[in-house]
């Protein structure tokens, strides 16, 4: 069974009969969908999930997993993916251009756990660039802003589409690029307070929970 399977699969393990489920963006949360789906038909238990993109939306309802939204709920567990997670579980998002509204969902959770396979696993974020979401007439001024900060940013480009990839929001992608990131809790504010950003892809002192599938076994860990 692929890595990414056997976290998403045990994530759903987490999940109890009346939960509201923030339901991440990617790969790996796929299979934690999957999985939820089939735990609604064999279980019978009753749940509702929130998605973080158009992407996890269709895919939840592909599995017949009843919508909802945060207006109307709140969430009892939020499952997501990531780039990289360091020691202390600060993260690096935004593969899938999706890290604004993973950032609302994830953050509202009462519980919000990281699933991943063991390649995610760093001593220090920064082997990723860090993804932004910007207004797409900040790009100059955001830019400048980044480039002083040490780090080399870039617009990121569509691959099955001509010019940027435009998030779920309308807003351009661009990705920084750090050496290293050292201190992921102040650098996660310092770039949302360029004006212009709506928001990055650090995630730090968020994560409750990382459930790491490894080629050596399962493992987990809580903070």
């Amino acid at each position: 069974m692929k890595l990414k399977k056997i976290a998403g699969f045990e994530a759903a393990k987490e999940v109890n009969d009346g939960d509201v489920i923030g339901l991440g963006t990617g790969s790996t949360t796929h299979y934690f969908i999957e999985k939820l789906g089939k735990k609604i038909e064999e279980e019978e238990i009753e749940i509702m999930g929130i998605p973080t993109s158009y992407q996890s939306f269709l895919f939840a309802k592909q599995w017949k997993i009843p919508i909802t939204t945060l207006d109307e709920h709140d969430i009892d567990i939020a499952v997501d993916g990531a780039d990289e997670i360091d020691p202390d579980l600060n993260l690096i998002k935004g593969g899938g251009a999706a890290h604004t509204l993973e950032k609302i969902v994830d953050y509202s959770a009462k519980v919000f756990i990281v699933i991943a396979d063991g390649s995610k696993q760093v001593e220090t974020l920064g082997k990723f660039p860090v993804p932004l979401e910007i207004i797409s007439e900040s790009v100059k001024p955001v830019f400048s802003a980044i480039k002083d900060m040490g780090a080399n940013p870039s617009i990121r480009m569509g691959r099955f589409k001509d010019g940027p990839v435009i998030s779920d929001n309308g807003h351009f992608i661009i990705d920084a690029k750090f050496s290293k990131i050292n201190n992921p809790i102040h650098l996660e504010k310092d770039l949302n307070s360029i004006p212009g950003v709506v928001e990055n892809g650090i995630f730090s002192q968020m994560t409750d929970k990382a459930i790491i599938a490894r080629e050596d076994g399962l493992k987990k860990i809580n903070f």
